[in-house]
């Protein structure tokens, strides 16, 4: 039987690397002394370390410290950074982390990218995606890439905003979208995570159905007793009204990209890789708002 390995979670402070800390701990009943968790700010998980975990500083920004960081670990989860404000930081930062990956010899990395990141996307970070995906192509390791779908979770904020007006507006046309909640995501990285495999795959991480506006909006209306109608626009009507909410242009763009790209059927593929790495289906829409019908009222 092959000894115990030690596995690593990069950006362990975070809403994603926390569940997955949960997950390795409670559900996959890992050894706390077997499990790392990386952060640039140590004494944010100083409840992690109390249980027994490790914890050590590991900033993206620097690779050897980072290469340190990860020694003694076989296995490690490269969750991807927040840095989108400064183009081509975030892909020099998860450049940094395969490098250090290699050095410190670690054997698989499990990444969490987003679907159909290649080259042509709409979405104005793809490219950081990809360019880590190519880093991990050439490096001398294997890996498994789980390219995540949109969070259900981020629909309370739009849904509820939406609610307020009465009108789900979209340019996204009918194509829908194979949401797939933050929970859902995290136990896909800890059984990924925990795993033996020493394959190089990439797995589309999404929920159990796509979702077109039209649907959800009726779902909405359903769930909360309170009418939502969906009402279709341009992508400049799009931008214009996202405009006139005060929204500054980088999150203009976003969400206009966001919906050109679910308008080119880019995220509405629907997966089997929750169910065939955790055991568990994924929670549908409907289940998840469902469960947060009252913060859709607020």
């Amino acid at each position: 039987m092959a000894a115990p390995q030690t596995l690593f979670v990069t950006g362990a402070s975070g809403q994603l690397g926390r569940r997955v800390l949960a997950h390795l701990l409670d559900t996959h009943k890992v050894p706390p002394e077997r499990v790392v968790a990386g952060t640039r700010n140590p004494e944010r998980l100083a409840d992690q370390a109390a249980r027994g975990v490790i914890v050590r500083r590991a900033d993206f920004d620097d690779e050897a410290g980072l290469a340190a960081a990860f020694s003694g670990a076989a296995r490690v989860l490269v969750i991807s950074t927040d840095k989108v404000d400064v183009p081509g930081a975030r892909l020099r930062q998860h450049q940094a982390a395969v490098a250090a990956a290699c050095k410190a010899g670690i054997k698989h990395v499990v990444y969490t990218s987003m679907m159909r990141p290649e080259p042509g996307s709409p979405i104005p970070f793809a490219s950081d995606h990809y360019g880590t995906e190519q880093a991990l192509a050439a490096a001398p390791l294997t890996w498994t890439i789980l390219r995540d779908c949109w969070y259900t979770d981020y629909l309370l904020l739009s849904l509820s905003a939406a609610l307020a007006i009465g009108q789900l507006r979209s340019a996204a046309g009918d194509a829908g979208v194979a949401y797939v909640t933050r929970e859902d995501c995290a136990r896909a990285c800890a059984a990924a995570l925990t795993s033996e495999s020493a394959t190089r795959s990439k797995l589309d991480v999404t929920g159990p159905d796509p979702i077109g506006p039209a649907e959800l909006a009726k779902m909405v209306s359903e769930l909360t007793g309170r009418t939502l109608t969906h009402v279709p626009v341009t992508v400049d009507q799009l931008q214009a009204d996202l405009r006139a909410a005060g929204l500054p242009p980088p999150v203009v763009e976003l969400m206009a990209a966001i919906d050109i790209n679910t308008r080119a059927g880019n995220v509405a593929n629907v997966s089997d890789s929750v169910q065939k790495l955790t055991g568990k289906p994924p929670q549908s829409v409907r289940e998840f708002l469902a469960a947060h019908a009252a913060e859709l009222k607020r």
